[in-house]
């Protein structure tokens, strides 16, 4: 048996093509490494790593407006699986949530009939992971579940509402872009809708602000380039809204909240990036491009990558950019993703369907000189997944962005001088590009079926010819484009394959005067690609081609034209048999059919060569050669024979325009007529025919079908209703008598054997584009050409193209674990994790670097942790595993740990200031080394004291630097208060009070009960603000975690306290985040990770039946002899019971922290031994 794969269930598919202008922000990259792309009213689930399209959404009824994906910022397990969870909003106001490994949808929702604004899966709580907000128009925000669809509060504003975006560092903090502003909510919750209306800010725009207005200093410098852009937004947010003249409000195009710096926000213009400081209401930062560049469309701020920070603004430097499209009135950038789970990848959307998908590299090497550019060089880190590179170890440079560039560096400060970085230069590498359908209208035809002849060899290939001319050949198996042949000049009509590798194409030009066209009728070979005019010179000035059709065999073409008599041609010879005559009536409709005499030539044939074979082989060989081998011989002879020289008799017939019914015979050189039967008196026009075995069927132009029975010569017309036939194809296969019909609006799939109708497609009622070709792809599956730019196979109802992922026949391999099933996704993890690597490793891995990284022993636990957390795209294990490995390096490092509560607090201090080479990035925020954090915070309000410009601006910038305990130049600022302003006297003597401040009792008594008097009356921050100068800042924390204000207790304990009262505020925060009212858990971990409490970190994740966290964790814990404290503490225990071996072992296995305890209990052993042995001496 000769071995064979062929795939002959073909799986139900779209192919998509231009996007709508709706479509223009329905893309999203989600952590689970893919991307979902809205096209029409479809949805594209995208593999950004090979570049294939491996679902196709389909149950929107209108254009995609919004896609987003679920976020994995939760534990995985059994109960909690991987899952495939997509959100779309569309035109209409539905939003669906989608399976989207199956390509079923979990629910439908649906609250207004305007077009979905903003959509956002709640991330930052652990009671439920099902919680979607929606912004509904005109100015309604809903909160959903997601999971059943259930609607749980929802809340209208004034304005319409355009956008949000959600605090990444506090999400109880959203700000909405509204149509004349911002609004900025504090009080949002998943429990209950804000109770209050916001905050609202208006924009002033930046080329309308005053300070564009104000006349410059003389002496002053003209600034140039970002400072001359930074200058004129000086004043960008006002409480009180702009006049008319002053500002264009529909300006602003972006609104976001910066995600590696708290309290900052992004906002985008067509040409300035604007960064604000909202503690200040100020701009501190912009990009800006000169008055003759492209405008900015979309910016997308990153974790990593932070701006230089200077005393005078945040600058962003341009380090890398990508390779320009060319743009014309069809073809425009869309949207651009960022992964983000490595923010080292990017995918362009273009309007004409292509998806350009960029890789950012690392190389290294020092850039050419420049001294003009200014910018600081950028150097790779010396760790590699949140340790220290081994001399010998294996890394992986381009696996993310923060491992491409070191984290102390990017903010342009130098190496140490012993350090080994290296220079690196960013590049971006065009990795992928997916190129959808060109713009309709589209002819479309499927390959020859699949037979028991040509199984060995087939491939299910889909023609489509296109407006411009070309022809696109797809493979159905994978959805690929299989060939590109630019065949015409224009757009092609009509396509008929002459055999599994070759077809012929037409198209026509425009008409000229005299209504005479340019035809072309193309012969095409696909292995070659070689192509050439079927007719010859024929084409030039005459009626245009209606329609070409290859009769059964594949033997004979007819040519039919619009106001001229048809040509019938031999394919086999390419030459014309017969050009009828002018009196020729003119052909309405046309159709081969499938009975010829094949096979009785074929049996003479055969015949005649077995007499040959008797007299040409003598009796003796006849007797020695076995007669099977002589039929085999005979019989491959006569086949090569037949195909070259045997012309079989086939048939057509066709219609004229009085519905007159003609057979005309075809052999070899000869065309004869043969019956003719008149028309049928209840059909019109008959517009086209189609005939599969003992069936004929004609349809006409009002929308009848005429059944004939041709065996018991019966006939049976139906009216459709429908209008215009416009083409009836039958199905594929022996014996499928089923037929496709198409209408003007829609298609219809018939039953010839019963007369019935199986399935029906209408215009308005079960899709929303039209039918523009059909076709059959397999005997049970249609291929469907439409007006929206896409080509759809669909099952034989005709309902949907979303399709199971496991049925696919990809080209190349996916990597996402998400489409595994859940124990088996979690058997791939443990496996990954916990495999011994130090045996031999099967398992086959894409990347091959990975594969060598995975395998490498000197790969640690933790590192193996936060690799395996990348390439599974886990949001929670990539927080937690960063978080913990750089805390658990850090407290090693120290070598301090002890249960008590004053070498706790020591411990931390050693832990706090002996900091790792890397500190954490400031994305990380409060979590961040308190060191490091009060530097930051020193640096911005400098930058703010610069960007000043109002008293109101100047007052936030004196009590932050009261707080910080800079009170020197705090006092400074209260000084420069005017004269004519009136808080002049209050300033004064505040400045008065910090200068002359003293540690005496009786002064601090008092100071300490006004401010306790003045938070107890409602001044919770001038309270704050007096604790802090009298150095009280523990209990100002207290006060303000009484009030609620938790965040700022932090924030002052990070800044002000010593470790061990810093420790017990976040340990309060801690608790306070564990409460069943608040609900962050994994927040709390975090925190507790940050202060070094391991133990209690690992009990809580037991706690919480995170188990394999939890013992991952553990394990790491004991690599780096942080639970020696755990040990230590086990063994007094013993040793206060008496059990003094038991103590030794144990201290023994608590490190350095343990020699202590075991010198003791030698020396005791020791002393014992001594008394014991004294009174036999004396003896």
């Amino acid at each position: 048996m000769i071995p064979y794969t062929v795939n002959i269930k073909l799986a139900a598919r779209t192919l998509t093509g231009a996007l709508n202008l709706q479509n223009k922000t329905a893309v999203d990259w989600g952590w689970q490494g893919l991307i979902a792309q809205g096209c029409h009213s479809s949805i594209l689930i995208i593999d950004p790593k090979t570049a294939q399209t491996i679902q196709v959404l389909e149950r929107h009824k209108t254009n995609v407006v919004k896609v987003k994906w679920s976020r994995e910022n939760y534990y995985h397990n059994l109960s909690s699986p991987y899952c495939l969870r997509l959100a779309s909003g569309d035109a209409s106001g539905k939003i669906i949530v989608w399976d989207v490994v199956s390509g079923t949808a979990h629910c439908e929702i649906q609250e207004h009939s305007k077009p979905i604004q903003d959509l956002e899966w709640l991330w930052n709580q652990d009671a439920s992971r099902d919680l979607l907000l929606a912004v509904h128009p005109p100015n309604y925000i809903v909160l959903w579940n997601g999971d059943t669809g259930t609607k749980l509060w929802k809340k209208s504003y004034a304005e319409n509402i355009l956008s949000f975006s959600f605090d990444p560092f506090d999400p109880s903090n959203m700000a909405l872009l509204t149509s004349e502003g911002i609004v900025f909510i504090t009080d949002f919750s998943h429990s209950k809708p804000p109770g209050s209306t916001g905050k609202k800010v208006y924009i002033a725009s930046p080329h309308a602000s005053p300070a564009h207005t104000k006349p410059a200093p003389a002496a002053a410098p003209v600034p140039t380039g970002a400072k001359k852009a930074l200058n004129k937004v000086k004043v960008l947010i006002t409480n009180e809204k702009p006049t008319a003249e002053a500002v264009t409000l529909n300006d602003c195009l972006q609104l976001s909240y910066l995600p590696s710096k708290r309290n900052h926000m992004l906002l985008l213009y067509p040409r300035e990036i604007l960064i604000l400081d909202l503690e200040l209401s100020q701009t501190v930062g912009v990009v800006a491009i000169e008055r003759s560049g492209v405008p900015f469309i979309q910016v997308r701020a990153l974790h990593t990558f932070t701006a230089n920070s200077s005393v005078q603004e945040l600058v962003y430097d341009l380090r890398s950019q990508c390779d320009a499209i060319r743009v014309t009135k069809t073809v425009r950038p869309y949207r651009m993703v960022i992964c983000p789970v490595n923010e080292n990848n990017a995918a362009l959307m273009v309007s004409d369907g292509r998806v350009m998908l960029w890789e950012l590299k690392a190389h290294t090497g020092r850039a050419a000189a420049n001294p003009s550019s200014g910018l600081s060089p950028l150097y790779s880190p010396v760790s590699f997944c949140g340790a220290p590179l081994g001399p010998n170890q294996k890394r992986i440079q381009d696996l993310s962005l923060n491992s491409m560039i070191g984290q102390t560096l990017i903010a342009g400060e130098a190496p140490p001088p012993s350090s080994n970085q290296q220079e690196v230069q960013l590049k971006f590498l065009l990795t992928g590009l997916l190129s959808g359908l060109p713009l309709p209208p589209f002819a479309i035809r499927m390959c020859p079926p699949l037979t028991t002849k040509n199984i060995n060899h087939y491939q299910p290939l889909l023609a489509v010819g296109t407006s411009n001319g070309s022809v696109l050949v797809y493979n159905l198996t994978s959805g690929l484009l299989h060939k590109e042949l630019s065949v015409h000049s224009c757009e092609v009509r009509g396509i008929e394959w002459v055999s599994l590798t070759s077809f012929l194409s037409f198209a026509t030009s425009a008409p000229n005067n005299m209504g005479l066209v340019r035809n072309e009728l193309q012969h095409v070979d696909l292995p070659t690609g070689r192509c050439f005019a079927f007719r010859g010179e024929r084409g030039n000035d005459e009626p245009p081609i209606e329609m070409i059709k290859v009769s059964h065999l594949k033997q004979y073409l007819v040519v039919v034209f619009r106001d001229k008599p048809l040509e019938l041609w031999d394919i086999r010879t390419g030459t014309l048999l017969r050009e009828m005559a002018k009196n020729f009536p003119t052909v309405t409709a046309l159709e081969w059919s499938p009975s010829h005499n094949l096979k009785s030539l074929k049996k003479k044939q055969m015949a005649a060569r077995e007499a040959m074979a008797r007299q040409t082989v003598s009796d003796t060989e006849q007797s020695s050669v076995e007669s099977s081998v002589i039929s085999l011989l005979q019989d491959a002879e006569s086949k090569s024979e037949i195909s070259q020289a045997i012309s079989a008799r086939e048939h057509f017939v066709f219609t004229d325009t009085d519905g007159q019914v003609y057979h005309i015979t075809v052999e070899g050189n000869t065309v004869k007529d043969g019956a003719r039967i008149p028309p049928d008196g209840s059909m019109g026009s008959i517009a086209c025919i189609a005939w599969k075995g003992d069936t004929l069927v004609l349809g006409d132009v009002d929308g009848n079908l005429n059944f004939w029975d041709l065996k018991a010569r019966l006939s049976r017309g139906i009216p459709t209703h429908r209008g215009w036939v416009k083409k009836i194809r039958f199905a594929p296969g022996k014996g499928n008598q089923k037929l496709l019909v198409m209408y003007t609006d829609g298609a219809e799939v018939w039953d010839t054997k019963e007369v019935q109708m199986v399935s029906s497609m209408r215009i308005g009622r079960n899709v929303n584009y039209r039918i523009l070709d059909i076709d059959w792809c397999t005997s049970d599956k249609v291929v469907l050409a439409s007006d929206d730019g896409c080509i759809r196979v669909l099952e034989m109802a005709m309902k949907s193209a979303s399709y199971r992922m496991d049925e696919q026949d990809l080209t190349d391999p996916v990597w996402c674990p998400y489409l595994l099933l859940p124990r088996a996704a979690l058997t791939l993890k443990a496996f990954l994790l916990l495999q011994p690597w130090s045996g031999t490793f099967t398992m086959d891995i894409t990347q091959v670097d990975m594969k060598s990284v995975l395998q490498d022993p000197e790969l640690s636990l933790l590192q193996r942790c936060l690799l395996v957390s990348r390439l599974f795209g886990d949001e929670s294990d990539l927080q937690f595993w960063t978080v913990a490995s750089h805390y658990l390096q850090s407290f090693a490092q120290a070598r301090q740990l002890s249960v008590s509560k004053s070498e706790e607090a020591h411990a931390q201090s050693e832990g706090t200031h002996s900091s790792p080479q890397n500190h954490l990035d400031i994305c990380h925020d409060i979590l961040c080394e308190s060191s490091y954090f009060q530097k930051f915070q020193l640096d911005r309000v400098h930058l703010q004291e610069v960007k000043r410009s109002s008293y109101e601006h100047t007052k936030k910038c004196a009590d932050q630097l009261l707080l910080l305990g800079q009170t020197d130049r705090a006092v400074q600022l209260l000084l420069e208060t005017s004269a004519d302003n009136t808080s002049y006297y209050c300033d004064s003597l505040k400045a008065c009070l910090v200068t002359t401040i003293t540690s005496s009792g009786p002064s601090q008594s008092t100071i300490k009960l006004v401010a306790t008097n003045m938070i107890a009356n409602g001044k919770l921050a001038e309270g704050v603000q007096l604790l802090c100068l009298i150095d009280k800042a523990a209990d100002a924390c207290r006060y303000l975690q009484t009030y609620g204000e938790w965040n700022r207790a932090a924030w002052l304990a990070k800044v002000r306290l010593n470790p061990a009262e810093s420790s017990d505020v976040l340990k309060r925060w801690a608790e306070h985040l564990c409460s069943s009212q608040v609900n962050q858990k994994s927040k709390a971990i975090l925190v507790l990770l940050s202060l070094g409490c391991f133990y209690k970190v690992g009990e809580m994740l037991h706690s919480m039946r995170h188990f394999g966290r939890s013992a991952l964790f553990i394990e790491a814990c004991l690599k780096y002899g942080v639970m020696e404290a755990a040990f230590l503490d086990y063994a007094r225990l013993l040793r206060s019971l008496g059990l003094r071996e038991g103590a030794a072992l144990w201290a023994s296995r608590a490190g350095s922290a343990g020699q202590q305890l075991m010198e003791e209990l030698f020396q005791g052993e020791g002393r014992k031994e001594e008394s014991c042995c004294h009174p036999s001496e004396t003896v």
